[in-house]
């Protein structure tokens, strides 16, 4: 699969195949979904062990790539409805860039980062998601100091950066 290749300003310089962005380092666009619901438990996904990187590992509850320049949330939109199996409506709360090792692989992403709320089913595909939980914020961030090596390293960075927008001490 394509992605978009970005500068650090996140304007498309082209396109490059996934695993190769990630073999390389190359920045690249990425959008991650936090869903809450009306109890302030966020979903988290633990991603398939088969996946390339952070197989096994709890994350957020999506995040990919967008493969065009417009319609990047109605991207995040129909990947959050491919991994977990419902749509809600998504709102955009910012941008972060990071880079981290992954194993042998470089996350060097430009993320845009959307937020929702949903309270009903949750169907995850299991060739993307082995497991999933709905966890209290406070519980989130305690588990994160404790338990680190359980989660992806992109989620420890956004989690970090988002925790007051989600009102957690």
């Amino acid at each position: 699969m394509k992605i978009l290749k970005v500068d650090e300003k996140d304007n498309r310089i082209g396109g490059i195949q996934k695993l190769k962005a990630h073999q390389e380092g190359v920045l690249h666009r990425a959008f991650s979904v936090f869903v809450l619901n009306d109890q302030g438990e966020m979903l988290l996904q633990k991603r398939a062990d088969q996946k390339y990187h952070g197989g096994g590992l709890w994350s957020n509850t999506c995040c990919s790539h967008p493969t065009q320049d417009n319609q990047l949330k109605k991207q995040a939109e129909d990947r959050l409805e491919e991994e977990m199996g419902f749509t809600t409506k998504i709102g955009k709360i910012g941008t972060v860039k990071y880079k981290l090792q992954v194993g042998k692989l470089v996350e060097h992403e430009y993320d845009h980062l959307f937020i929702g709320t949903y309270n009903g089913n949750v169907d995850p595909n299991p060739e993307e998601v082995s497991d999933h939980k709905w966890m209290a914020l406070p519980d989130i961030e305690k588990d994160l100091k404790d338990n680190p090596g359980k989660y992806t390293p992109w989620f420890k960075v956004l989690y970090s950066k988002l925790k007051n927008k989600f009102n957690v001490d």
